[in-house]
């Protein structure tokens, strides 16, 4: 079982930034493959990036390359995404998750434990 807690959103302008952090509970974290993603209502929840367990493999969404960055530090049993050059088309609640599976995956039917979200504002 891992429980998962996001944090770090907020309001923030155009061309700003922000960190999420995603603290996680349990001993197991570093096997787990960790993913981000998001969901504004209506909408389908999107894949934004994801790192495996050691931290060598990432995977970006086109929509976000080269302006967010995942990494993760097992010791602290956290993952973040790193959020530069926000656009008001990043507005979304964000959410972390953790998948079993050994290749980094972008489809959330393959994550099995997820955080509660955090809302993510870009203003114009």
């Amino acid at each position: 079982q891992v429980q998962l807690v996001e944090s770090g959103g907020g309001l923030v302008q155009a061309g700003g930034s922000l960190r999420l952090s995603c603290a996680a509970s349990g001993r197991t974290f570093s096997t787990y493959a960790m993913g981000w993603f998001r969901q504004i209502p209506g909408k389908e929840r999107e894949f934004v990036a994801a790192i495996n367990w050691n931290g060598r493999t990432t995977r970006y969404a086109d929509s976000v390359k080269g302006r967010f960055t995942i990494s993760r530090d097992n010791a602290k049993n956290t993952v973040y995404l790193q959020m530069n050059s926000l656009k008001p088309e990043d507005t979304a609640v964000y959410y972390c998750a953790a998948s079993r599976i050994v290749v980094v995956t972008t489809t959330p039917d393959e994550y099995r434990y997820w955080g509660q979200g955090t809302r993510v504002t870009v203003s114009s």
